[in-house]
């Protein structure tokens, strides 16, 4: 009579270990969800500021990513790394020229945005600047 009330049991636990061992809830969710969601915001954001430019400013951008592209992938350029015998892409480059030329990436824009409200938290005294 006992074991034919544990077996259900037992197929459960045996189940959801089975199920489990592959991989940690706690390892899917930092790993997998937590990824996956923060490129979504990113995704969405980053469209967002890219959608939000008029015709014009759209136009200058493809001719300053084709001038600034070409500009850091020349092979004086290229950023020496090791495994890459013919140098890698040079993204600082880049992305300076793109900001210098009046089209900062989407990075760029957000890093200009961070520092500015970092400025003005200062300036409020919320931020108490370290003198070394």
């Amino acid at each position: 009579m006992q074991i034919h009330h544990a077996k259900p049991k037992l197929l459960l636990l045996t189940g959801l270990s089975i199920l489990l061992t592959g991989c940690s809830i706690s390892d899917w969710y930092n790993g997998y969800y937590v990824d996956r969601s923060s490129m979504k915001r990113y995704t969405k954001r980053s469209d967002a500021y890219y959608n939000a430019e008029s015709p014009e400013m759209k136009e200058l951008r493809k001719k300053n990513q084709a001038y600034c592209s070409d500009l850091a992938s020349r092979p004086e350029n290229r950023i020496a790394k090791i495994g890459y015998e013919n140098r890698v892409f040079n993204e600082p480059m880049y992305r300076v020229c793109m900001r210098e030329r009046g089209t900062p990436t989407f990075s760029t824009y957000e890093s200009m945005q961070e520092a500015k409200r970092r400025a003005e938290r200062r300036a409020r005294g919320e931020i108490i600047p370290e003198y070394w």
